[in-house]
């Protein structure tokens, strides 16, 4: 089996919220959108999906209803300003628990966000070589 991840999917308490959280605030394009559910395509052969909890647990099976999982999503950028810029964004777009971007001391900038279902989000800088890795190849022309 290939090391690749498809999908990432999140149960989410109101999936509107969700909606104008990710879509209209971040502008992050829906490439499906149902009434239980939204795709939204965040990387090359990647969906991040936020499915309607009790549709979610309908097909998987009833989660832990307290606390949330022990689970951050990144979201890596090629420059320090950016990740300034993401974190403002967030804030904008009504992200809960926004903490400031500080340098780390494995050598990246990085900050945090939640979104509305508590699920923190890293936005960072990591100058190694597996923060290249994770990013778009940006070609000669732009």
């Amino acid at each position: 089996m290939e090391p690749r991840v498809s999908f990432i999917t999140l149960a989410v308490a109101d999936r509107d919220a969700s909606r104008r959280f990710y879509v209209e605030g971040l502008g992050w394009p829906a490439a499906f959108d149902d009434i239980d559910v939204i795709m939204l395509q965040v990387g090359p052969q990647l969906v991040l999906s936020l499915w309607e909890r009790d549709a979610f647990a309908a097909e998987v099976g009833e989660q832990p209803s307290s606390g949330l999982a022990p689970i951050t999503l990144a979201h890596n950028v090629a420059t320090r300003t950016e990740v300034d810029a993401a974190l403002e964004q967030a804030r904008r777009a009504g992200a809960s628990s926004v903490t400031a971007a500080e340098h780390r001391e494995w050598g990246g900038y990085s900050g945090y966000f939640a979104d509305p279902d508590g699920f923190r989000w890293e936005v960072c800088w990591n100058p190694g070589e597996i923060g290249k890795v994770v990013l778009p190849e940006v070609s000669e022309h732009g």
